[in-house]
C-alpha cells in the first residue's frame, strides 16, 4: 500500500520551505496560473522543458490540469521572500514509495531571476523537504544535455550523472541526448555536514 506524502505544517514547513531568498509555497490557482501562462510564451524557457508545463499554454488548461491531478504529486511555486513574487516552480513527482524515490522538475519562468542561483536554492530546499520531511532514499531527474546552465544547478545540490538516453529528444533540428542524475540522502546529507562545519 503506498503512502501519501506528508507536506506538514505551521514551524515543520517553514523549516522545510523557507529559504535565504525564496520559499516554496502551495500554488494558488486563481492568481498563479496567469503567471505561469506569461512563461509559457517563453521560447527560451519552454526549449528546457519537455512536458508539462510545456504543452500547457493556457490559463484555462493549466487550472485544468492542477485541479484534476489526483497523483501525490508535491507542486511548489518559488517566491522571493522579500517581495514574495513568483518566480518559478518545483515539483517532486512520480513517487515509489516501497524504493523511497521519486523524481524532480524545477523552471525558473521569471527571466529576470535566472542564473542568479534562485534554482539551485529551490532544489536544496526540496531535498531537504525529500530526505528529511518524506525519508525519500533518492530523488532523480533527467536533463537535456544541451542544458549546462541546469547541470551547473543540479551539481551544486549533490546530484550525480548516472546514464544517459541517447537522442532522447528532438529541439532546434537535431537529436539531444538525456542525461540521467541521482542524488541519495546518504550523499546529501554528508554535503549538508561539510557546510556545517564550514
Amino acid at each position: 500500500m503506498e503512502e501519501e506524502p506528508a507536506f506538514g505544517g505551521g514551524s515543520m514547513s517553514k523549516q522545510f520551505f523557507t529559504g535565504k531568498r525564496i520559499e516554496l509555497t502551495p500554488i494558488d490557482i486563481e492568481k498563479d496560473v496567469e503567471i505561469w501562462e506569461g512563461w509559457n510564451h517563453d521560447s527560451d524557457y519552454l526549449r528546457l522543458l519537455d512536458d508539462f508545463p510545456a504543452n500547457q499554454h493556457s490559463a484555462p488548461l493549466l487550472k485544468e490540469y492542477i485541479e484534476k491531478e489526483e497523483s501525490p504529486n508535491a507542486l511548489f511555486m518559488i517566491r522571493t521572500l522579500k517581495e514574495q513574487k513568483l518566480i518559478g516552480f518545483i515539483e517532486l513527482a512520480g513517487y515509489d514509495w516501497v524504493a523511497r524515490n521519486a523524481w524532480v522538475g524545477v523552471g525558473i519562468g521569471d527571466p529576470d531571476f535566472r542564473s542568479q542561483g534562485y534554482g539551485t536554492e529551490a532544489m536544496n530546499l526540496l531535498l531537504k523537504f525529500a530526505f528529511r520531511g518524506q525519508n525519500l532514499r533518492r530523488v532523480n531527474l533527467g536533463v537535456f544535455s544541451f542544458n549546462n546552465r541546469a547541470i551547473r544547478c543540479y551539481e551544486k545540490s549533490g546530484f550525480k550523472y548516472e546514464g544517459v538516453e541517447r537522442e532522447a529528444i528532438y529541439k532546434d533540428d537535431q537529436r539531444w541526448d538525456v542525461h540521467l542524475m541521482g542524488v541519495l540522502q546518504s550523499e546529501w546529507e554528508a554535503m549538508q555536514a561539510l557546510d556545517t562545519a564550514d
